[in-house]
């Protein structure tokens, strides 16, 4: 069963994602996916230097993910363009990963993406669970995590697709409100549900 995890910024989706490995759930984390496609070296990182020039390099050559976050952040046909590069790279790896996975006698893999549905990856995945909390939370925990001003985290949360759209399409949608204990729950019992199913 190949299970897609998602999420707004700090809605929990971390969590559950760890929560889901502690209980055997083998997961393909595409954040650490997509700071592999563009190491020096690989086809995205030729083409993101050409689109964006040296000077989103770090002084080891590195792609410098905060300078690039600032050119594409304010600026949606920029974005477009990194994300034309980026996400059919990240999509054959996480392809590459399901396939050893499933090869390997995996039983459920889950596929932790905030971007999932964006990038339109969910045809990788039989069913979506969306990690969800309410705007107002969610604005609070950004603030207090990434120790930012209101202003800053209202643009990040303005630049992801809505909470509420993301529940919209999740098969499953896990509450993250509470206390973890709570979220925790609703994991175990989905993790019984789900264990029933395959």
């Amino acid at each position: 069963m190949i299970i897609g995890l998602t999420g707004g910024v700090a809605s929990g989706k971390s969590t559950v994602s760890e929560l889901l490995k502690q209980l055997g759930a083998k997961i393909i984390d595409a954040d650490k996916v997509a700071r592999e496609v563009v190491l020096p070296g690989t086809l995205a990182y030729e083409k993101i230097v050409q689109e964006f020039g040296e000077s989103v390099l770090s002084e080891t050559g590195q792609i410098d993910r905060k300078k690039l976050g600032n050119i594409i952040f304010s600026d949606e046909s920029k974005r477009d363009k990194l994300n034309k590069i980026t996400h059919p790279e990240i999509e054959k790896e996480i392809v590459k990963r399901i396939e050893f996975y499933r090869n390997s006698g995996a039983d459920i893999i889950v596929v932790d993406a905030p971007l999932l549905i964006e990038a339109g990856m969910l045809h990788l995945v039989e069913e979506l669970w969306v990690v969800y909390v309410d705007r107002d939370i969610q604005m609070e925990r950004l603030i207090k995590r990434d120790q930012i001003s209101k202003e800053k985290a209202k643009a990040i949360v303005a630049s992801q697709m809505d909470i509420e759209e993301k529940k919209a399409h999740g098969d499953v949608v896990i509450d993250n409100s509470n206390k973890l204990e709570h979220t925790k729950l609703q994991v175990e019992r989905l993790w019984t549900e789900l264990l029933h199913r395959i």
